[in-house]
């Protein structure tokens, strides 16, 4: 990334200094295309006191870049660590309402299944009165049937 520095600018100079700043070990590389740098000003302690303190200001934008970088980096680190968090928190609730569902479910099944038995028994009751009755009914039809022989004869 390179970023012109204007406010680096002098009226004795040609042009500002150029200011790379690099990534991870890399040094700030720092180019001068002024009319300083070719030797055509006689100021050489003004020169060096200017060069101090670009080279001071070119270290603060550096610090502060890095800075910014890591600033960043602990933020999206804590929301990655938030969102596990949440995903944790959502999936353990989802789970116990899940869960809840199941119990509530069973029970049902179980009130279900105990009013059917009861109607199961009810059913064979009637039906055995049904077996009853229709046998009752065949014998009395029978001895029907046997008076009318015996009556026709």
């Amino acid at each position: 990334m390179s970023i012109i520095c204007p406010c680096f600018t002098d009226p004795q100079m040609t042009s500002g200094h150029r200011v790379t700043l690099g990534t991870g070990d890399e040094q700030i590389n720092m180019t001068e295309d002024t009319d300083l740098a070719r030797g055509r000003s006689s100021g050489t302690n003004m020169t060096e006191s200017q060069g101090q303190q670009n080279s001071s200001s070119i270290e603060d934008i550096s610090r502060r870049a890095q800075e910014l970088v890591e600033k960043i980096n602990d933020s999206r680190n804590t929301d990655q660590k938030v969102l596990d968090s949440f995903q944790e928190k959502l999936v353990k609730k989802v789970t116990e309402v899940c869960q809840q569902m199941k119990d509530h479910m069973y029970t049902i099944y179980e009130e279900n299944s105990n009013e059917m038995q009861l109607k199961l028994q009810e059913l064979s009751g009637v039906l055995e009165s049904c077996t009853k009755l229709n046998n009752e009914l065949s014998e009395a039809s029978q001895a029907l049937a046997s008076l009318r022989g015996g009556a026709g004869h």
